[in-house]
């Protein structure tokens, strides 16, 4: 990593911490582990948000002030959580809605539905039939695809299904419009981000490991993703706009290099679980 490449570790009035979850539990499946914090943690994390005096918003919200619609609060800050996982519905959403903490959450339909297919790895999922519960519980829904796939690797016709029928598929379980995308594990191109936008995605958000702002790119938002090694210091640090490098910038050749390399891994593996 070179200078130009590290994150700024100055603190910025700008910046907007995107925090990206997966599962909140004890003991989770290997694959999964990495990504994982366990409830005593993510409760620290929350009490953290709190007392940081930000004030959390949904992706909509953040959507809105991109598009000119509406301005955001002083110090906002997002909490999202991407796949599904069976914690999301029940002391999940139960701990954010106890300290009424704004959400979005990004579901993978075809690891939810019945008969459902998935490139996920077995995990305790929750179920599609729990994601009206979730808006109940004041968090809003997103697409995270069906299977979760490589997006940047798919050909034009599978990326355009991906995209589509996930939408459907929520938009009729919850019976009304669905707005916002996740790539799965990141992956994205400009190509991705053009067809999102066709199929009618106002947002996407990506990785990036880095702090958005109020100049992000509405198709690219940048989200931290947590892992278990990061301490409670970490998401202080990044509370207070520091840690990590703000967007938007460009994709560095090594972003390049290791997107060309997998692009031409599927030409001849075929779809790759993104992870």
């Amino acid at each position: 990593m070179t200078a130009a490449d590290g994150p700024d570790r100055t603190g910025r009035s700008d910046a907007i911490p995107v925090f990206l979850y997966h599962a909140v539990m004890d003991d989770p499946p290997d694959w999964i582990a990495e990504f994982t914090v366990t409830p005593r943690q993510f409760a620290a994390h929350l009490d953290a948000v709190v007392d940081s005096g930000r004030t959390p918003v949904t992706v909509s919200a953040l959507a809105d002030h991109l598009a000119g619609r509406a301005a955001l609060p002083a110090r906002p800050v997002l909490l999202t959580f991407d796949d599904g996982f069976a914690d999301l519905p029940g002391p999940t959403a139960e701990a954010l809605a106890g300290r009424h903490l704004a959400a979005t959450a990004y579901l993978t339909t075809g690891a939810l539905a019945p008969g459902g297919r998935s490139l996920l790895p077995p995990a305790p999922m929750m179920t599609l039939a729990q994601a009206a519960g979730l808006e109940g519980h004041g968090m809003e829904i997103g697409s995270h695809t069906v299977t979760h796939a490589q997006l940047d690797t798919l050909p034009a016709a599978d990326l355009d299904r991906e995209l589509r029928d996930s939408r459907a598929v929520l938009e009729d379980a919850l019976g009304h419009p669905v707005r916002h995308l996740a790539y799965p594990h990141g992956y994205n191109s400009g190509r991705v981000r053009r067809r999102a936008a066709a199929a009618g995605y106002e947002t996407a958000t990506a990785v990036r490991h880095a702090l958005s702002s109020e100049r992000d790119e509405a198709h690219r938002i940048a989200r931290l993703i947590v892992r278990r090694g990061h301490t409670l210091a970490d998401v202080e640090a990044w509370l207070a706009g520091s840690g990590a490098r703000i967007a938007p910038y460009r994709d560095g050749p090594r972003t390049v290099g290791w997107r060309w390399y997998r692009r031409a891994r599927a030409v001849v593996r075929g779809p790759v679980f993104a992870g």
